[in-house]
């Protein structure tokens, strides 16, 4: 999760604009699914939750499938819902998916509304620094920072214990969010 080159930049507002309205949909669904695991984070004033289903479990990610508006099939993504350790009010939805034309692999992160955009959002992986994303765009449900999921990082992601998303309310205050990455290698290779 590196900084973006406008080729990359070019390659993920693509990605944004196919699937952007899918994901806080899907998102809603996967925090319905997982309700009572400790951090599972709700969000607060989410859009309604559109159909979709949780076709499988795999440690802490969470397969979830919905067919979007227009779209010729299902579109799944892998996914996790979490919350800041010392701040329950801090949550992101972290997504893992494949475009439709199977061309590229998005990391997505929903943000609470609130947190400071220049900054971005910052990534380590078992206590590596692996980089910050950009948010691009925010709806009333957060805002999203999104990655090209390149093949170093997928290999981190697979091989890690844990990462840490980590959120600036400003400048100088980082607020660090951990992502369990149990069950991520087999869920990745899970998803359709």
């Amino acid at each position: 999760m590196a900084f973006l080159s406008l080729a990359r930049r070019a390659a993920v507002m693509t990605g944004l604009a196919l699937l952007a309205f899918h994901a806080p949909a899907s998102a809603q669904q996967k925090d319905q699914a997982k309700q009572g695991q400790a951090q599972t984070a709700p969000k607060p004033g989410a859009t309604p939750a559109q159909p979709g289903t949780v076709k499988s479990n795999h440690g802490a990610w969470s397969i979830v499938c919905d067919q979007p508006a227009g779209a010729n099939g299902e579109q799944c993504a892998l996914m996790q819902n979490v919350i800041a350790d010392d701040r329950p009010e801090v949550g992101l939805s972290v997504v893992v998916l494949k475009t439709a034309d199977r061309k590229a692999k998005i990391l997505r992160v929903l943000a609470p509304l609130g947190v400071l955009l220049p900054n971005g959002l910052g990534l380590n992986i078992d206590g590596k620094d692996i980089g910050r994303a950009y948010f691009v765009r925010c709806f009333a449900d957060g805002c999203y920072a999104e990655v090209v999921l390149e093949d170093e990082l997928l290999k981190t992601l697979r091989s890690g214990a844990q990462a840490t998303f980590i959120v600036f309310q400003t400048p100088e205050e980082g607020i660090g969010i951990p992502v369990d990455l149990k069950g991520f290698a087999d869920g990745y290779d899970a998803l359709p």
